[in-house]
């Protein structure tokens, strides 16, 4: 009976992880708080959405198309099974980042399988219930990396709002400068007009309207005014009406290994734009709280499903998500209407959709990279320390140099470096005096002979290297008492250094007592030998007082005092 109990449990534990990532009756029935405007929210986030999910299906590579069927399949998915009841998700311009060496180095199939894959891994991750570490991301970190992924988004529409052909290269500043040069040899002014007149459109109208979608306007505008003219610039072209029909075709079992660690890369953006997203919803609405794990589970389901139509992966978009909370979204009720407006134009206004010009588009996703990049928040955290500046300055050139991975790991360890820091200068040293840990009446020890010192603090490895040292060149004296009870926490090093530093000092000659060790502390100093001997000879105290008077017994003995009866301790 035992052993099928034992069998049963993890069958238990697994089913219900399963269950908490699953969408229950309590959260589907908040789609009947406030249906109006749920369907007012949902075709406000259309209209945004629409130009966005064709210029980043272009950027990413795979096509108008590709990018489309995304923002309707993963739109639709994430919205059902996320733990945001206001995330909108979709194709974004950070995912377009990742994908473009993807689709240069595999192609459109491996983009596909890559897809796949990071959705296999975010639905690992929500049933590890890892979602709660993602919020641990350093502040400097998350903005240097938004600020360089605006740069990118930037730096790619270059050539096309400049009208001229992609030029070959993997570094998104080389291509746009050689776009440039190739502009200046044979200028194209309308291409250039376009881009330039929607961006201001776009970024003028939120400025003076914030609450309206000027996106889809300016894009209107923009096509009518190129057919009326018959301006000579590229368009999207034909896009096939309808999504097409679900396939596994795109994957090669032999390109899977290769492939892993991109998937890793877009499973981590995925998993933490996608919460960054639920988090600012959280803040914009003030009552809201999603569950990360739960959004997790629907941004995998999402990414794992969209590629069999042909979809680029997606995350959780804040630009999108914020229109959705301004526009009075009230449950996830609002995201789904935003993937049926979009399913519909898929299928029966896809000819119109191809004859918006690129240049047009373009302008679109410059006019979103400004806007991505909060000016405010920079401002603040670089006068919040220079080394806060500097993390965010390093993601920022990381990304634009090399790609997401590389800047957000660069980006950590910069912080960890910092933080580091900043918990060796948190440790002190201090020589204390003796009268303050005995009998107000107890004569005072001489300071030549004796000297007591107190580690505040972390004695981890940065701070030992430093105090320990210190306190070698001070203590100068016969006998040393180290008092250890502000000691807030010890590492292997940590332990180490104060093994050597006692046996310098012994060396030297003078006595060392310890006193003070906080219970939590003797493991690693046990583990690693470091007050063995000390034990042995009995100069390890539970407290101060007790140290001092040994050490004044000391003294006495050796008659360095004059020999008297100690007075009683408190």
């Amino acid at each position: 009976m035992s052993k099928a109990r034992t069998s049963v449990r993890p069958i238990r534990a697994a089913s219900a992880r399963v269950r908490a990532v699953l969408p229950d009756r309590a959260v589907l029935a908040t789609m009947r708080r406030s249906p109006r405007r749920d369907l007012l929210a949902g075709l406000t986030v259309a209209v945004v959405a629409l130009p966005l999910a064709l210029g980043f299906g272009i950027a990413s590579g795979l096509g108008a198309q590709a990018g489309l069927v995304t923002a309707v399949v993963a739109g639709a998915l994430a919205a059902l099974f996320g733990g945001s009841s206001l995330q909108v998700s979709g194709p974004t311009g950070a995912m377009t980042v990742v994908l473009v060496p993807i689709v240069h180095r595999y192609g459109p199939s491996g983009v596909l399988t890559v897809g796949m894959l990071a959705g296999v891994l975010l639905v690992a991750l929500a049933l590890a219930r890892a979602g709660r570490w993602m919020a641990y991301v350093p502040a400097p970190v998350v903005e240097g990396f938004t600020v360089g992924i605006a740069g990118v988004i930037a730096l790619q529409q270059i050539p096309a709002a400049l009208g001229v052909p992609k030029p070959a290269g993997d570094n998104v500043a080389v291509v746009a400068a050689r776009a440039a040069v190739r502009f200046a040899t044979t200028p194209h002014w309308a291409s250039l007009a376009l881009a330039a007149g929607v961006a201001a459109v776009m970024l003028l109208g939120a400025r003076l309207r914030p609450t309206v979608p000027f996106s889809l306007p300016a894009v209107v505008a923009a096509t009518a005014v190129t057919a009326l003219a018959d301006l000579p610039v590229a368009r999207i072209g034909h896009i096939p009406a309808g999504i097409p029909a679900p396939s596994l075709s795109f994957l090669h079992p032999g390109a899977l290994p290769g492939l892993l660690a991109p998937a890793v890369a877009v499973a981590a953006l995925a998993a933490l734009e996608s919460l960054m997203s639920a988090t600012a919803a959280d803040a914009m609405t003030g009552g809201e709280r999603h569950d990360s794990d739960r959004e997790l589970f629907g941004q995998g389901l999402a990414n794992l499903v969209a590629p069999l139509f042909g979809g680029v992966a997606a995350t959780g978009a804040i630009a999108r998500t914020a229109v959705n909370v301004r526009s009075g979204a009230a449950s996830r009720l609002a995201a789904l209407i935003h993937a049926a407006v979009l399913a519909v134009i898929v299928l029966a206004a896809a000819p119109l959709v191809s004859g918006i010009p690129m240049a047009a588009l373009a302008g679109v996703l410059i006019a979103t990279a400004v806007r991505m990049v909060e000016v405010a928040s920079v401002r603040a955290l670089a006068r919040a320390g220079r080394g806060e500046a500097a993390v965010l300055l390093l993601t920022a050139v990381a990304t634009l140099a090399f790609d997401l991975v590389t800047a957000v790991v660069a980006g950590l360890a910069a912080t960890g470096v910092l933080a580091l820091r900043a918990v060796a200068r948190s440790a002190g040293l201090k020589r204390v005096p003796l009268h303050a840990d005995h009998h107000q009446d107890e004569p005072i020890l001489p300071a030549e002979h004796i000297a007591a010192y107190r580690i505040d603090g972390p004695l981890l490895f940065a701070a030992a290297h430093r105090l320990l040292p210190e306190l070698i060149e001070q203590a100068q004296v016969a006998v040393v008492i180290l008092r250890m009870s502000r000691v807030s926490a010890i590492d292997a090093t940590g332990a180490l250094a104060l093994g050597e530093a006692v046996e310098r000092l012994t060396r030297r000659g003078t006595v060392v007592l310890v006193s003070g060790i906080r219970p939590d502390h003797l493991r690693p100093l046990e583990a690693l030998g470091v007050l063995r001997q000390l034990h042995v000879q009995g100069r390890v105290f539970a407290t101060t007082p007790e140290a001092v008077a040994h050490a004044r017994a000391g003294l006495h003995h050796s008659g360095v005092l004059p020999h008297q009866a100690p007075a009683p301790t408190s």
